[in-house]
């Protein structure tokens, strides 16, 4: 499932579940950073219990970040990874536990994704520094004034996987972080803390979902809980509906799409390396004292509240008349469900369903005109019932062939247009 064609198409037709988070900086006082105290009430006007880090949503842009310089070595990675995970802590202020999932080994289906990606990556990456090469020669030998170039190491993403030196060296310094925090700030008193590194097995927000599963078997488990799960995957929506808890809260950066970046020659905005022709830099400021600073401020963080999202959903699913017991929860199921049509982690979407061309509510009507004729729901305790997707995908197969006409149609009134 496309990320971003996902949220836009969510956010489009559910406005309301999007809230912006209110984030308390730290101050400063006489030169010396003041950092905000976690443990007052939360600014954002709700009080969360638990707090789930899928962790590889962060090690990723705070170890090769797009829209700002790399850090220059481990160090700065984990610092960076630290500062992150401080943001997120004092923007929502957990009071109960705090849950650090990092991906263990994936399932064989992700394996075989993961593979062609990481191949695809290492590729990508190879040509693109002898593409940068050729450019940065080309500029020279036409009299063009280019940086000089560092030399330094690239990071390899692809270490950011199970069972590499990284990954333990990371697991390493988020047990002397943990063990920092709980000692000396506030915010983290009474708190507990779980940390589930690469040496478990299964995706981090496997690992989370397991653990709110195990919980929600527990006698003494609290139904008001209030979870909030940080991380960008369109699946992650999918779990938390899935859960069935009343009150879960994702929360994300905002998504920004067409972000500026630099110049990997000149370092300059506005162009890409292969348009680049090595001219001088433009003074910022009087005395060129702003040449170091970015034209993109810190990413803002965003709340999905899934408890407004069931509500829309009961209100689109329920249906009258049917020939058994409506049930909100099953009917939320069926949906989740029905939306891994259009793809996931695991999962290639069908030819004929694009999110973009309107293929969940298409879903949604479909289920909703057949299942009069299904006697029952989709799905029951995890378990599919196949005879009666099989009668979801036989209306979807009636419709393929107007879907496919029409976007040949379209094509060809782009080509006619240009």
């Amino acid at each position: 499932m496309g990320v971003p064609a996902f949220f836009r198409w969510l956010s489009r037709k559910y406005p309301s579940i999007i809230v912006n988070c209110v984030e308390e900086k730290p101050k400063e006082c006489n030169g010396v950073k003041v950092p905000v105290d976690a443990s007052k009430p939360n600014p954002n006007d709700v009080e969360f219990d638990n707090l789930y880090l899928d962790m590889n949503g962060i090690i990723h842009p705070c170890t090769h970040p797009e829209d700002k310089p790399a850090p220059k070595n481990e160090d700065e990675m984990m610092v960076a990874i630290f500062e992150y995970i401080d943001r997120l802590f004092n923007i929502v202020r957990p009071r109960r536990l705090l849950y650090m999932a990092i991906d263990g080994v994936a399932p064989r289906a992700k394996m075989n994704q993961q593979r062609s990606r990481r191949f695809r990556a290492s590729k990508e990456g190879m040509e693109a520094a002898v593409e940068k090469q050729r450019v940065r020669e080309e500029v020279l030998a036409k009299g063009g004034y280019l940086p000089p170039e560092e030399i330094k190491e690239r990071f390899d993403s692809n270490c950011i996987t199970p069972g590499t030196e990284f990954m333990d060296n990371l697991a390493k310094c988020l047990r002397y972080y943990i063990a920092d925090r709980l000692n000396n700030d506030p915010g983290w008193k009474n708190l507990t803390v779980i940390l589930s590194d690469a040496s478990a097995p299964g995706e981090g927000e496997h690992k989370i979902m397991d653990y709110i599963r195990r919980q929600r078997a527990q006698p003494n488990h609290d139904p008001n809980t209030h979870h909030c799960l940080c991380g960008a995957d369109a699946d992650l929506i999918m779990l938390g509906l899935a859960t069935h808890e009343p009150n879960f809260t994702i929360i994300r950066e905002e998504f920004k799409p067409n972000k500026p970046k630099p110049c990997g020659l000149c370092n300059q905005f506005g162009h890409e390396v292969k348009d680049c022709e090595g001219l001088p830099r433009e003074k910022k400021g009087k005395h060129d004292e702003l040449a170091d600073s970015l034209p993109c401020a810190e990413g803002e963080f965003i709340f999905l509240r899934l408890n407004v999202l069931r509500e829309y959903l009961e209100r689109e699913l329920t249906m009258a008349s049917l020939p058994f017991t409506f049930d909100v929860e099953r009917s939320i199921d069926d949906w989740v469900f029905m939306c891994f049509f259009v793809g996931n982690d695991f999962l290639p979407h069908l030819p004929s369903l694009e999110i973009r061309e309107g293929a969940i509510d298409r879903l949604v009507n479909i289920y909703k005109n057949v299942v009069h004729k299904t006697g029952g729901y989709l799905t029951e305790s995890g378990y599919v019932n196949l005879q009666r997707v099989q009668m979801i995908m036989l209306a979807v197969g009636e419709v393929e062939d107007s879907i496919f006409k029409k976007r040949k149609d379209d094509e060809n009134m782009w080509i006619l247009y240009f």
